[in-house]
């Protein structure tokens, strides 16, 4: 309670502190890009965080974490290094590991394949430079998903940078960007490589990366951009701790039991190496008609040592998007048309043998599955006088798979959804100095990924039906006094079918639907601007706070005898509270102090158990030196400063009790990143 206490008292002294004073520099108008469909964020008729530059130094070298949570309405969790969640407006019920439900691009291409799966670990954050996230359903221009869409921006501009850091539990990172024009060329390469032995037993991980790109302007009219990218993730999952295990020890990884080995015993974990590879055409026939396309196709050599069984799955997708734009523009009048086309196949080969102590054994199923999915689009943008901005989309959406087993058995099955129409109508008004006000109304739906159609339990679940549902929404907007930008927004959610994880007793996954749920929320964002204190000693100051106010709860959810129906909804924190302060000393020495606070969340659908609130701090010392022409950038990271035992990632509905994965408690990191 005096961690919180201090936490709420330094945002009180920094409303106050800031509000004595004064200065003609207005907060930075933010640009949105929407994959290809801009607006200023004022205006904007989507409900987006955005996390910029100065955000992303907030990270540590390998996670998007600190920078990500800041942002009101989204979580990510770690439930060990390179294990990570996230979720839009909603929650983990879908996500034993990896990003489901939340759709993913990078720059032009697409990193969720066409099940709806997303491997986001395998991206390093110092990769991007930018992160635009949209929140609840934009079904009319990105496809069948109900949590939201994420768009990570790599580089846009000349640099050449380099990065080395070092920390706690034997960390170890460094990078190198290069990015130049040449002539009519952009290109960027991107190099990184990172470890850490981390906190708990059971939870070492690697990662390398490399990721290239040329942006080649061959007219003006236009652009060619192909990308490359390759990444070799490797990281243990020590596993889930019951409460006693965890509060005993908790470094432990998940021990073994009478009837079952251990994570160690096991070398439980996950091995997974990825290429990506895309083109995409943008050309302008004329000012007012365009088309774009873009094809990728990408491979994953996936393993997974498990407790009860050794999984091995070779995936190949390929996907594609096009569309063609109209826009027209009167003197007071812009009208906008966008018609096209996404869609994506994935196949995987998927093999179960025996867990000898991490080497493959004898063979349990073969099977394979095929995933295929897309949608036509149809969008409307209309903004008249620079006040009044609409929005109206439809998109036809589609998905079904095949499957066969060919070993030890021989079957075979195929599912195909029913055709699914969503619209999205979003409107923003202007009314002049820096205020706006938003209204949304979207329909979502989002079909079952192939880890859930066959879940670790290895059976094939062709009774699973897509979620879907209605999200309601309206928002403000506020540029106040040239000192603070404001925005708050409630939406109300209505979801039926909801997927839900559940573990048998051998700890496999498995998923069902969960009848309906309720999802209301209230979003709040305050920001100022960079105050110059015109002071030698105590330059500068600024903040920023977000809040997450959620009440989410099943509706209609009947599981065999039990009825589960009001019951809060599984995984989903009440209230997240976030903030950071930022210092610059001396002109030169920049201080950050973030708080993170998460209230308590059932662990199980019955509300048996909850978690424990708990309230994180972080701070972040950075120092610029000069030295001919490099630039220096020297920084150090304290990580959990109050020494806080907690979970960053629970395992939900867990067999056994096994909920708790520990995090780290107090650590650092020290590093440079070099600017040549």
């Amino acid at each position: 309670m005096a961690k919180l206490y201090l936490f709420i008292s330094t945002i009180i002294c920094g409303w106050a502190f800031s509000q004595q004073k004064d200065s003609t520099n207005l907060i930075s108008e933010v640009h949105i890009d929407a994959y290809k469909k801009p607006s200023d964020f004022i205006s904007s008729t989507k409900s987006v965080g955005i996390v910029s530059k100065d955000l992303l130094l907030q990270n540590l070298p390998e996670r998007l974490l600190e920078s990500v949570n800041q942002i009101a309405g989204v979580r990510m969790e770690e439930r060990s290094p390179g294990s990570y969640r996230l979720s839009l407006r909603g929650s983990t019920l879908r996500s034993p590991f990896g990003v489901r439900n939340v759709k993913v691009y990078l720059d032009d291409f697409i990193l969720s394949d066409a099940s709806g799966n997303t491997y986001f670990n395998v991206i390093s954050p110092l990769l991007i430079d930018r992160i635009e996230l949209f929140k609840g359903p934009e079904s009319g221009d990105y496809g069948s998903v109900t949590g939201g869409t994420v768009i990570l921006k790599t580089r846009e501009q000349d640099e050449l940078k380099a990065g080395l850091s070092i920390g706690s539990y034997g960390t170890f990172s460094e990078s190198l960007n290069f990015s130049k024009t040449f002539g009519k060329h952009f290109f960027e390469v991107f190099q990184n490589y990172y470890q850490t032995d981390s906190y708990r037993e059971q939870s070492r991980m690697k990662r390398k990366q490399f990721f290239v790109k040329d942006d080649f302007q061959y007219s003006d009219q236009g652009i060619v951009k192909a990308m490359l990218m390759y990444s070799d993730l490797d990281y243990q999952t020590p596993g889930g701790l019951t409460l006693g295990q965890m509060e005993q020890d908790p470094k432990q990884a998940r021990p073994p039991t009478a009837t079952a080995p251990g994570a160690k015993e096991q070398d439980a974990g996950i091995r997974n190496k990825m290429v990506l590879a895309g083109l995409s055409n943008d050309f302008d026939f004329t000012p007012d008609f365009s088309h774009f396309i873009m094809v990728q196709g990408s491979y994953v050599d996936f393993k997974n040592p498990f407790i009860t069984n050794y999984e091995n799955r070779y995936e190949s997708n390929f996907a594609l998007r096009t569309h063609f734009n109209y826009k027209k523009i009167w003197d007071k009048v812009s009208l906008s048309y966008r018609l096209g086309f996404e869609g994506g196949v994935n196949d995987i080969d998927v093999r179960n043998y025996d867990n000898n102590s991490g080497i493959k054994g004898d063979s349990q199923n073969f099977d394979q599955i095929k995933n295929t999915s897309g949608f036509y689009f149809l969008s409307q943008s209309l903004n008249i006088a620079e006040q009044l901005f609409t929005d109206i989309s439809v998109s036809l959406n589609s998905n079904s798979f095949d499957y066969s087993r060919y070993y030890p058995t021989h079957e075979k099955g195929s599912v195909s959804f029913k055709n699914q129409w969503l619209p999205n109508f979003g409107v923003n008004y202007l009314f002049g100095d820096g205020f706006s006000v938003l209204a949304k109304l979207g329909k979502g739906n989002s079909a079952p990924t192939n880890e859930e159609i066959r879940a670790s339990d290895q059976e094939f679940n062709n009774a699973l039906s897509p979620e879907h549902g209605w999200n309601k929404e309206v928002g403000i907007r506020k540029q106040w006094r040239n000192i603070f930008f404001i925005e708050a927004s409630y939406f109300d959610f209505r979801m039926k079918d909801a997927i839900v994880r559940r573990q048998n007793d051998a700890g496999q996954e498995y998923f069902v639907n969960a009848g309906e749920t309720v999802q209301k929320g209230f979003e709040i964002l305050l920001e100022s601007k960079n105050f110059n204190l015109k002071n030698d000693f105590f330059s500068s100051f600024k903040f920023r706070f977000s809040g997450s106010f959620y009440d989410f709860k099943f509706k209609n959810y009947q599981q065999n005898e039990n009825n589960f129906s009001g019951n809060d909804l599984t995984g989903v924190p009440r209230t997240t509270i976030n903030s950071l302060l930022d210092f610059t000393f001396f002109k030169k020495l920049s201080v950050d102090y973030s708080h993170f606070y998460t209230s308590g969340m059932p662990l199980d659908d019955a509300n048996s158990v909850y978690s424990e609130s708990n309230l994180i701090g972080n701070i972040q010392f950075r120092f610029p030196l000069a030295m001919d022409k490099t630039k220096l950038d020297l920084f150090l990271q304290i990580q959990n400063i109050y020494n806080t035992d907690y979970v960053l990632g629970f395992d939900i509905n867990a067999f056994g009790q096994r909920y708790y994965n520990p995090s780290a408690k107090r650590n650092f990191i020290l590093g440079v990143q070099m600017d040549f």
